[in-house]
């Protein structure tokens, strides 16, 4: 099962785009969220940070890559779902993750200028990824309608 979420916050790092052997693009990074709240000196402080892991697919996530780099402020509406996966040694794993409709930038900081990179769709690697790398899988994961326990 799935919710629609709404986050705000800034990439950790800029996005990672790669393409699938069918030439699907999807476009992996982090968005830091947090409350900003004041201590007892009176300073304002990060409070309850959280990091999003975030994925986007096709047209979306090119148009990300192109414009989007670390520490930027953006919004993203989309998805949240738990991705389930087994590690090659036998131990479950789970992470929550959102799969993006939309993002862009968060107005209410300057925006740093975009820019234009044209990426080419590039072969699948020469090596296989690990089995426990959730982020390695070349199409969108199924979302199930019931939770994992």
């Amino acid at each position: 099962m799935s919710a629609q979420i709404t986050l705000v916050g800034r990439l950790t790092a800029d996005p990672e785009l790669r393409f699938t052997t069918n030439g699907l693009a999807a476009a992996r990074f982090t968005v830091a969220t947090s409350r900003r709240r004041r201590n007892q000196a009176g300073e304002w402080e990060d409070a309850d940070v959280t990091f999003w892991p975030v994925v986007a697919w096709d047209q979306l996530a090119e148009h990300i890559a192109e414009t989007l780099t670390k520490g930027a402020a953006v919004i993203v509406v989309g998805q949240a779902y738990q991705n389930s996966w087994t590690t090659e040694d036998g131990q479950q794993r789970s992470r929550i993750e959102v799969r993006a409709e939309a993002v862009g930038p968060n107005l209410r900081w300057p925006p740093k200028p975009a820019q234009r990179i044209k990426h080419q769709p590039q072969a699948a690697p020469a090596t296989a990824p690990a089995a426990d790398d959730p982020w390695a899988t070349n199409q969108p994961q199924e979302v199930q309608d019931e939770p994992p326990f």
